[in-house]
């Protein structure tokens, strides 16, 4: 890695500015000393490039002034000092000015870089209707009769359909189109999304009038999404022209939906928001979405005239920290309403996937083992809300405690008094005799005194539980549920066969272990069960994780002797690694930049609000990737083969499932060493 590990530079991503600089109308001289003041403040601050406002440079309410020479010739003396002050600025300038070629005015944006004009974008689509009148003193782009115009003594492209490209910075791709162009049924920057542009701008002036504010944003948001990329958006500010209209100065940056900067409304000061956009984030999106890919088909010919300018980014040097906000927990929303709809939409999935296979396996009653721990209290949870909106009776869940060698009075404890406030049909098994007769038949030490305990002496203990379940099935006509969540599958933890790997249902398949933790206080906090169901549900999801599978011998037995963070790490991190490796495919190198990002800096990384501070943890980079690395040899190489054969159980988002029928295809013989190498070579010790 050339640039250093702690640039965003380094890892894909570019830093972005829009800009309402104060203005006066039909002054370029007084426009232009305020967007250089602002483009200097972008400059200072590394931005890759920076949109400023529509004809920003001559103001956009100078209606039948825009006839003037005076104004024209003053705007293009503005441009030319505007141009040759860009030689010392690190970004590319996106500015708006009336300029008049081959006989026609266009309002037009200029892309500015280091001294020279990259290209001109006119207006598409001029609105002339209710307070618009921009025929009047307009032409659109359509109208252009040639590819290129001369502008300061210099050969220059010119159309709607230039896409600015970096060559030295991979998925740098600029389309800039202007106002109303955004607002028609199908707008330039799409077809600029589908020739590549992953960075769409859009120059406006845009009045305000009430409930305007929110369709802005909708539309914003939905092109963002549509085309799979950024979308920047100005709007001019304090100093525009009122004799009819107002201007409220909204200037916002999405990327994929998301809004990521959105500046203060009615301000009488100039202002600059920043967003630094994942330029990495959007080719994955794009190029495991076919339909998009199909869209690019669709429209071939029009996407191929699409010309490409390219040039030669200079690259910002040196530590250039990140500035956007990473969530710690990114299964989990850090705003307490987002996060109840998550827990909402989550829950009701499962119920409603259990009660489709109830029905359609024409049974009634559940077997469930209980182990008092996270997981299965989550699926007993889901199993009783399951049966009262089948109308069944809770008693037909069947839950089953099932003591070890290693079983902890808490957990213990927590199982039965979950099932008993529950009021499932609860019962007790202790497995220590058949492992012991297991042991015997494959002559294990452990049966003649000797104190083993190895991966055999664990595995015995599940398949024993297992065993149980499924024939305790057969026995009472159930189906087996099992409780085996995202994070456990990710890491291989769980044992293969007729262990906790199998099940005849698996709700919890494809939620993480630290969702769990907020599903089951979200159950708790909107009270869907009985207070004393509430306090064990606490009481559980207080409980340090553990498989209590090796006993202590020095304890007394009241608490889990096993950590399971202790080998495979702790899942806050664990489950952070699986989002960003499985849902965008990023380099160990990027996805440890992201987790120092949201684990050591308050600025950056988000914490859920519902997360006491008892919990929080942060962890060094030395940690992050410790723990990285333990998980890429764990998910690459030694367990796709228990993914391969999961039971059925229903995705429930969009970071997806580890099914082989759904999002995740993997062969079990692969190795991990590009995983492993690229993280060695690329993050620092």
């Amino acid at each position: 890695m050339a640039r250093p590990f702690h640039s965003i530079y380094s890892h894909g991503f570019i830093r972005s500015a829009v800009c309402v600089p104060s203005l006066r109308v039909a002054d370029p001289v007084y426009n232009l000393e305020h967007t250089l003041e602002l483009a200097r403040r972008a400059s200072d601050h590394h931005a890759a490039f920076v949109l400023f406002p529509e004809l920003g440079l001559s103001a956009f309410s100078n209606e039948d002034l825009f006839h003037q020479d005076a104004l024209l010739e003053a705007v293009r003396e503005a441009l030319a000092e505007l141009i040759a002050e860009s030689r010392n600025l690190s970004p590319l300038l996106l500015v708006g000015a009336p300029l008049r070629f081959q006989g026609k005015l266009f309002n037009c944006a200029l892309a500015i870089y280091r001294g020279k004009v990259l290209g001109i974008v006119p207006k598409t689509y001029l609105p002339n209707y209710r307070e618009y009148y921009e025929k009047r003193q307009f032409v659109s782009a359509r109208y252009a009769l040639e590819p290129e115009v001369r502008f300061q003594d210099q050969s220059v492209p010119f159309g709607n359909d230039l896409i600015f490209e970096a060559e030295n910075l991979p998925g740098f791709a600029l389309h800039v189109e202007i106002c109303e162009d955004m607002w028609v049924p199908i707008s330039p920057s799409a077809y600029g999304a589908l020739a590549g542009a992953t960075v769409l701008a859009n120059l406006s002036a845009s009045n305000i009038t009430v409930g305007k504010t929110d369709y802005r944003r909708l539309i914003c948001a939905s092109q963002s999404a549509k085309c799979i990329s950024a979308y920047l958006y100005s709007a001019a500010g304090y100093g525009e022209s009122t004799t009819d209209l107002a201007w409220d100065g909204h200037a916002m940056i999405y990327e994929k939906n998301v809004l990521l900067a959105e500046t203060d409304r009615f301000q009488t000061e100039e202002q600059i928001i920043f967003a630094d956009i994942d330029l990495e984030r959007l080719l994955q999106d794009r190029m495991r979405t076919t339909s998009f890919q199909d869209s690019v088909v669709e429209h071939r010919e029009r996407l191929m005239a699409m010309r490409r300018i390219p040039f030669e980014f200079k690259i910002p040097e040196g530590v250039i920290p990140l500035t956007r906000e990473v969530s710690r927990f990114p299964y989990v929303p850090g705003e307490s309403a987002a996060r109840d709809d998550r827990c909402y939409e989550v829950y009701n999935i499962q119920v409603h996937g259990l009660m489709k296979r109830m029905s359609a396996a024409g049974v009634e009653k559940l077997v469930i083992g209980v182990s008092g721990g996270l997981d299965s209290t989550q699926a007993l949870i889901v199993a009783a809300r399951t049966m009262d909106r089948l109308g069944l009776p809770r008693t037909n869940i069947l839950g089953y405690t099932m003591p070890g060698f290693a079983t902890s009075g808490t957990t213990r404890s927590n199982a039965c008094d979950l099932m008993n406030a529950l009021g499932v049909t609860a019962r007790e098994i202790d497995i220590r005799p058949t492992c012991l007769q297991v042991f015997k038949d494959i002559e294990h030490p452990f049966a003649q005194g000797e104190k083993r305990y190895d991966v055999t002496f664990e595995n015995v203990q599940a398949g024993q539980r297992s065993a149980h379940l499924f024939r305790l099935a057969n026995f009472h006509n159930a189906i087996v549920l099992g409780t085996g969540d995202l994070s456990e599958l990710a890491l291989g933890w769980s044992t293969y066969g007729v262990g906790d790997q199998m099940s005849h249902y698996n709700v919890n398949g494809s939620v993480p272990k630290t969702l769990i933790h907020h599903l089951i206080r979200w159950v708790v906090k909107t009270g869907q069960f009985s207070e004393e169901t509430g306090a064990v549900l606490e009481a559980i999801a207080g409980t340090e994780i553990s498989p209590e599978l090796v006993p202590d011998e020095h304890g007394d037995g009241t608490k889990p002797f096993q950590k399971t963070e202790a080998v495979i790490g702790p899942y806050e991190l664990q489950d952070f690694n699986l989002y960003y490796i499985t849902r965008f495919g990023f380099r160990p190198s990027k996805v440890a930049f992201l987790s120092y990002c949201a684990w050591n800096d308050s600025a950056c990384g988000v914490w859920p609000e519902i997360l006491p501070p008892s919990q929080r943890h942060e962890y060094d980079l030395s940690a992050i990737k410790r723990w990285l690395k333990v998980f890429l040899y764990r998910f690459f190489k030694t367990s796709q083969f228990k993914r391969s054969a999961l039971p059925n159980g229903p995705k429930v988002g969009s970071g997806g499932s580890l099914s082989p029928r759904g999002d995740w295809r993997a062969p079990s013989d692969s190795e991990a060493t590009v995983w492993l190498d690229e993280l060695h070579r690329n993050v620092p010790d």
